[in-house]
């Protein structure tokens, strides 16, 4: 695992002599309680030859803009990154990205005034609904109390950062259609239900293995765990044991009536629906990855597999053939998202790609996009006003909202641990899961209509006023 060591503060000492500059180590950390301090409780001033934020472009929302995973010809091959994140510039980020440790126990004594975030997010356009509570210490399961409409089918998003893995993990939620209770799944090898509108778990299933990942479609729940892939019906309640799976079951995902699972062992195994008899007969194996396969995508009649030997392959789903391998990423391919004519995939070499067919129908790489940490995750979905969004959780314990195709960041979602699952709720809800065991809730507002960089002068205007002078300004922009 490519993980860059703590999250130490760096700033740069400029002018005047040191000892007079040092800044309070405690209150970085958002626990002096001295007072007077000798030492300074605010940031040193910005170094003056540092540059801004790139300019901004209008978002261009001629195109189709859904995860539909539709290849063609592309048209935005020009316009990625032209909204000033951290892939086409200088990103527009909060400088104290910390958050108050004694805001979160309740007894923080600088309400406003405090340098840390009093938030569990940066930025404008989506709020935090509610903190899921109740799940067990070991569990890492949620009660989720929300009014979901039942019938309504959520596309599952599932995430896992292997070695990062702990008892209480959060790996996977689905809403089967036509349903009105929750699955959700953990590392504890447990899966639990949970009646939406009492918010009561009504069932335990144990399993007997860490939940790799689960889906759903249609009725159907899918589950992976070592060397099995579980499947149940939420109508006729049957329930079916997928055995062929070497090793970890990491990503499932669902091709009309094929059901197609990424394994440990690198191999991708292939099942179809049999309507006479009633269950999933084996269809295929198909090799090629010499790692295990940790995430699958479909679109137009082509699979795309992210592994841990660092490649993508495009598999044709008529012949089940290996048509392409994509070489870029020079670490492990966690995620892969379909976005109308592009394929965007993640990678703990802490970049974003995003490929586009050629005249040729192979992919190519159009546009990189850097993060400084690396990416566990990639969910894909659509603000109040139908504008398309990307969702990149990090190892660095945050989740970084951009719009697409501009990447221009949107916000930031701050967690205790990585965020492992994330998944699209109803009427603009969704669901971030961390490595703690808790689950968050949160939806976009009606007034989804502003940048990161815009969100953050509203904040710095608010807390001016509220101190009734225009003070330094704990919130700044970092190159």
């Amino acid at each position: 695992m490519d993980v860059d060591g703590g999250n130490k503060r760096v700033y740069n000492r400029l002018g005047g002599d040191a000892k007079h500059q040092k800044v309070c180590f405690h209150w970085q950390a958002g626990k002096c309680n001295r007072y007077p301090c000798p030492f300074l409780h605010s940031e040193l001033p910005a170094s003056s030859h540092a540059n801004g934020a790139s300019s901004k472009r209008a978002y261009d929302n001629s195109g189709q803009s859904g995860f539909s995973g539709q290849r063609g010809r592309h048209n935005f091959t020009n316009t990625w990154g032209r909204g000033g994140g951290r892939g086409g510039g200088r990103g527009v980020v909060v400088k104290a990205e910390k958050v108050c440790n004694y805001w979160i126990q309740g007894n923080c004594s600088y309400g406003e005034r405090c340098k840390f975030l009093h938030s569990w997010s940066v930025g404008d356009g989506f709020s935090l609904l509610t903190q899921l509570e109740g799940h067990q210490k070991k569990c890492g399961l949620a009660v989720v109390t929300l009014d979901l409409v039942a019938g309504d089918e959520i596309a599952v998003f599932h995430g896992i950062g292997f070695d990062l893995l702990n008892e209480q993990a959060v790996s996977a939620i689905a809403f089967p259609s036509g349903s009105d209770k929750l699955y959700t799944g953990s590392t504890d090898e447990t899966a639990r239900i949970w009646d939406c509108q009492s918010g009561k778990c009504v069932g335990v299933i144990n399993l007997g293995g860490e939940v790799g990942c689960m889906i759903s479609e249609g009725p159907w729940v899918f589950v992976g765990i070592p060397n099995f892939v579980k499947a149940w019906n939420t109508q006729n309640l049957m329930e079916l044991s997928l055995d062929g799976p070497v090793g970890q079951v990491y990503a499932l995902v669902v091709n009309n009536d094929m059901l197609l699972a990424g394994t440990q062992d690198g191999s991708i195994l292939a099942w179809k629906f049999n309507v006479a008899t009633n269950c999933f007969e084996p269809a295929a194996s198909l090799k090629g990855h010499s790692r295990g396969v940790v995430s699958l995508v479909v679109g137009a009649n082509r699979l795309y597999s992210g592994s841990m030997d660092n490649t993508i392959r495009v598999w044709n789903l008529e012949t089940l053939q290996c048509i392409q391998t994509l070489t870029e990423h020079t670490s492990v391919v966690m995620s892969v998202l379909c976005w109308d004519q592009f394929l965007l995939s993640c990678s703990l070499d802490k970049t974003v790609k995003v490929w586009y067919a050629t005249e040729s129908g192979n992919l190519e790489v159009t546009y990189t996009h850097n993060e400084e940490h690396g990416i566990l995750f990639l969910c894909g979905m659509h603000d109040s006003q139908g504008k398309p969004i990307v969702l990149c959780a990090c190892n660095d314990n945050t989740v970084r909202l951009y719009d697409l195709p501009s990447f221009a960041e949107r916000g930031k979602i701050l967690t205790k641990q990585e965020v492992r699952a994330i998944q699209i709720g109803p009427n603009g809800i969704f669901f971030t899961g961390d490595g703690t065991g808790e689950v968050r809730v949160w939806n976009w507002t009606a007034e989804a209509t502003t940048t990161l960089q815009e969100g953050i002068k509203a904040e710095v205007g608010k807390r001016q006023k509220k101190r009734g002078k225009g003070s330094v300004c704990n919130l700044s922009l970092r190159k």
